[in-house]
């Protein structure tokens, strides 16, 4: 099958975004230009922006021309942070703990994540919400991508922006599996709950706009107060 031209237009703002050539925040070259630098119509310029657009890596302002979407702690938090009050309210979570440690992959992460990577590093995070523990977050990351993050902790709540900021990884889309299990005794008591009182096990791999899985993610989530919520576009 040939590839799309549109696809190449993609492709290369991608990559500039990628390697850092456009930041967030700022100006993409015009649909004119890029159309000249490409090799490509206006019209296939202007189509490769419009889907740039709707995945939500760029935003276009009318009169102006378009821009980088720059990911707020708020806006990275929130858009892949899914629980909820059950009347669909945000509740900010707090860090109760955190350990980052640099460890050599298993079977799995070498085989899921991008690389195949012989040694990754894990951000282990138990963290709290309206108050009360919560959340048990295990983020494996390849070693190579993300070089020194262990040295930026206490991270932030938003693991994504550091992603974005710091190691030019745009965190666009995640693939989950969802399963309830029953907690565990050292769980039970990071959560402050019964031994086997069940819990929401969300298994999350995240891809960034290179389509490159970088995140293995393991959630642990009490849900008898609060609900995990999805919206379906």
């Amino acid at each position: 099958m040939a590839h799309p031209l549109y696809q190449t237009v993609i492709d290369t703002v991608v990559a500039r975004i990628a390697s850092g050539e456009l930041l967030p925040g700022g100006m993409l070259p015009s649909e004119t230009q890029l159309a000249a630098e490409i090799g490509v119509s206006q019209g296939t310029a202007r189509k490769a922006l419009m889907m740039l657009e709707h995945h939500g890596i760029v935003r276009r302002e009318q009169g102006r021309g378009t821009f980088v979407t720059a990911r707020t702690p708020e806006s990275s938090l929130f858009n892949f942070f899914r629980l909820r009050e059950r009347d669909g309210a945000i509740v900010r979570p707090e860090l109760i703990s955190e350990h980052v440690t640099r460890r050599a992959a298993n079977e799995v992460e070498s085989r899921d994540l991008h690389g195949g990577p012989d040694m990754v590093i894990e951000i282990s995070r138990v963290r709290s919400l309206n108050g009360v523990p919560s959340a048990i977050e295990s983020a494996v990351v390849p070693a190579d991508l993300f070089s020194g993050i262990e040295r930026r902790a206490p991270l932030p709540s938003a693991l994504y922006v550091v992603y974005q900021q710091a190691y030019g990884c745009i965190v666009l889309r995640a693939e989950e599996s969802i399963v309830a299990v029953p907690a565990s005794r050292e769980e039970a008591n990071e959560l402050d709950v019964a031994e086997a009182t069940p819990l929401l096990k969300v298994e999350r791999l995240a891809y960034d706009v290179l389509g490159r899985a970088i995140e293995r993610r393991r959630s642990l989530y009490r849900t008898d107060t609060l609900a995990y919520m999805v919206t379906l576009d």
